[in-house]
């Protein structure tokens, strides 16, 4: 199977999975069932809408992320001693963005992790590597990467890798390229939230991963301003809550396959 198909099927099996098209799912099933098998129907109906409710409320989902941050922390600069690079995970690309003339730019969480990972440069002196390829064709994401760093950032990228299409091969391919300079042990910029399961890649590729994370999802990190906000459903919880899910999906995948 080539890479594209694979990143298709991947991305297929995660929309039907993961809300809101699981919820879809259940409550279309549940309809068709309603006159033949109508207890079982109308429990289907009202599990998809009382889910649907569940998974947008903020507590939910600042509950679900809370799973995934519970052992990341903010790191310190005393952590980063020993390391020999930054590495950038992509995040996406915003495809053809017409305030760029059309040119294919870096997403919003792409963004988030270069605004980080600068940081971390100026702070440490430690040369960057941005990984993330395009598997939807167009301009790769580490090649966008290096653009906004250098272009609107101010800061000098010192390697590219731009051929992967998911986070295993971000930390494989890019492996190749920091062992042949000797180097094992790097920091490696992305989501808190992502963090857990991108360390099982870095393991699995044989680098010593530091984990240097931005953008705490968590309540802890975030205080709402009004407790009964958090019971209301919010487009933005559900968000948290599929990013939330997807990751929990990832890491079972990631400690059963890789």
């Amino acid at each position: 199977m080539n890479p594209h198909t694979s990143w298709l099927l991947t991305n297929l099996a995660a929309s039907v999975l993961l809300p809101p098209f699981n919820l879809l799912i259940l409550g279309a099933v549940g309809f068709l069932l309603l006159k033949r098998k109508p207890k079982l129907g109308k429990s289907l109906v009202a599990a998809s809408l009382v889910l649907l409710y569940t998974l947008s409320t903020p507590v939910v989902a600042d509950y679900l992320m809370g799973l995934l941050e519970k052992n990341i922390h903010p790191l310190r600069m005393e952590d980063t001693r020993g390391a020999g690079a930054i590495i950038i995970l992509g995040g996406g690309i915003y495809h053809d963005a017409p305030e760029y003339h059309d040119r294919d730019v870096v997403s919003s969480l792409t963004l988030e992790r270069l605004q980080y990972g600068a940081y971390l440069h100026r702070q440490t002196g430690l040369p960057i590597l941005v990984t993330g390829g395009n598997p939807e064709s167009g301009t790769p994401e580490a090649i966008a990467m290096l653009k906004t760093l250098q272009d609107e950032f101010g800061v000098p990228v010192k390697w590219v890798e731009d051929r992967s299409f998911n986070t295993a091969q971000n930390a494989q391919f890019s492996a190749v390229i920091l062992k042949a300079q000797g180097i094992r042990k790097v920091l490696v910029v992305s989501h808190a939230w992502h963090l857990p399961r991108a360390r099982l890649a870095f393991e699995k590729a044989g680098l010593e991963m530091i984990a240097a994370p931005t953008r705490f999802a968590h309540a802890s990190k975030n205080k709402a301003a009004d407790p009964i906000l958090k019971l209301l459903p919010q487009p933005r919880a559900l968000q948290k809550s599929y990013y939330a899910l997807h990751e929990g999906i990832g890491l079972l995948w990631y400690r059963w396959v890789y």
